[in-house]
């Protein structure tokens, strides 16, 4: 029977930061994932999501090569070497995390982990004495319940990521972040794209005007977004596929030949034997307090089966604090600075509270914008489309929140976080030297609009 300071349940990006943060403080470790080590986000997720959008950046720039005095012959989008390319990106990325589990000398149990005690974990025939156990479990796809989801072409997230053959239509239902990167990725490909949503495209906790602003873009992707529609089922109608939802008029429907079902995600704590063990949940998710511990003594959890921020980086951050606090040391959790990545084109970012926040909460605020077309970088790289919007408190210049719609947004957005984070004002910001020419200036910009005005473009 091995015994181990810390057992962690799950090897995502909560799971596998933890497992190293802990070694580094000294614990022996053990990681329990029933999959490959990188959870959703490494091999389901964000990565070769992204490995997907940078080929889709490549194949755009390429389309407008002729504007930048660049010939170019034929031009062709090859899907099968997009996604072995993505394989190869996350290949690569989950063979680095497996070294690191070795360099730091943690043991990698392969199964599904349940937990037998507060201080047992047994993995297939195999028990772990545990002085502490962090669940770090992750999420799963939460499809709508409508008739049809069974159907050939009806894919998940999961799913879309292996496919072979460029589909000629698809029919995105749900607005998620991940649903609509999806949208802009095939819709760049070739592929007629339609988004179907039950309430307006806001693509919360994005700032609403930002969302609004982006949502004006699709059309000219090629995206149609459908509003109002409760989709009920999904038939097969000869070669293709319909969603369906009823309207005042009767029966209303989209057809395409894939459907993809984006509609969110749930905390996976199946099987681990948590009701038995007393812990206390919310549905599916976990419930703990701001050091990241449950109800009963010695066991943490951390990520997306809190059902809270599922985001990847909340998660390995949460596996920081679990870690330390399994070890003794205090630290509370602070979520004040969560950033929001949407890697769509225009890329979308936000951080801190939005305007709506602002007016709702009754806070004095002040609220400053600049546009990327008045950036120099932005202009040479032919990318102006999108602002920079800054919210501030009004009495002391307090940075309350940043939301970014323009290139980079998601490089763009750490120095917001890091602002917010530290409680900088626009003064700091303003007084701050930044590089030229870059796009961090249209953050700059904006700061300066809080104050006496922004050098290369009007008072907003």
């Amino acid at each position: 029977m091995a015994e181990k300071d810390i057992v962690i349940v799950g090897g995502g990006p909560g799971g596998y930061v933890a497992a190293i943060h802990a070694a580094h403080l000294g614990a022996e470790v053990a990681v329990i994932e029933k999959d490959r080590l990188g959870g959703t986000c490494l091999n389901r997720g964000c990565i070769p999501t992204k490995a997907l959008v940078r080929s889709v950046d490549i194949l755009r720039e390429a389309e407008r090569a002729d504007e930048f005095g660049i010939a170019i012959g034929s031009i062709k989008a090859d899907l099968p070497r997009i996604m072995a390319r993505k394989r190869k990106v996350v290949d690569k990325l989950v063979s680095g995390v497996e070294q690191l589990m070795k360099a730091n000398k943690i043991s990698v149990y392969r199964g599904s982990g349940h937990i037998v005690s507060p201080h047992l974990v047994r993995v297939n025939t195999t028990e772990i004495v545990a002085g502490k156990i962090i669940i770090a479990t992750g999420s799963e796809s939460a499809p709508l319940p409508v008739n049809g989801l069974d159907l050939p072409g009806v894919l998940t997230t999961d799913d879309i990521l292996e496919l072979e053959e460029l589909p000629e239509s698809l029919v995105v239902i749900g607005g998620s972040h991940v649903g609509v990167e999806f949208a802009s990725i095939f819709s760049a490909l070739g592929t007629k794209t339609t988004i179907v949503k039950r309430r307006p495209l806001l693509l919360e906790p994005v700032d609403e005007e930002i969302g609004r602003r982006f949502a004006q873009t699709l059309s000219r992707q090629g995206i149609e977004v459908i509003i109002g529609a409760a989709v009920k089922a999904i038939k097969k109608e000869g070669a293709l596929l319909r969603v369906v939802w009823d309207t005042p008029e009767g029966e209303q429907g989209v057809e395409a030949q894939v459907v993809l079902m984006a509609t969110g995600r749930r905390p996976y704590s199946d099987g681990l034997g948590l009701s038995e063990l007393g812990v206390k949940l919310d549905g599916a998710a976990i419930e703990v307090n701001e050091r990241l511990e449950t109800n009963i003594d010695d066991v943490y959890a951390i990520g997306d089966v809190l059902g809270k921020h599922m985001l990847a980086h909340v998660a390995s951050y949460e596996g920081e604090i679990a870690a330390e606090n399994a070890l003794g040391r205090r630290r509370q959790a602070d979520y004040r600075a969560v950033p929001t990545c949407i890697f769509t084109h225009p890329e979308i970012a936000g951080v801190g509270i939005t305007e709506k926040e602002a007016k709702d909460g009754s806070i004095p605020h002040k609220v400053s914008k600049f546009p990327f077309l008045a950036c120099g970088r932005a202009v040479a790289m032919g990318e102006t489309a999108g602002i920079v919007k800054m919210i501030c408190h009004a009495d002391n210049d307090k940075i309350l929140g940043v939301h970014i719609m323009g290139p980079h947004a998601g490089d763009l957005i750490a120095e917001g976080t890091l602002a917010v984070q530290l409680g900088a004002t626009a003064r700091d910001v303003a007084h701050t030297i930044h590089a030229h020419p870059t796009l961090p200036e249209a953050f700059h910009e904006t700061a300066m609009a809080q104050l006496e005005g922004s050098i290369h473009f009007g008072r907003t």
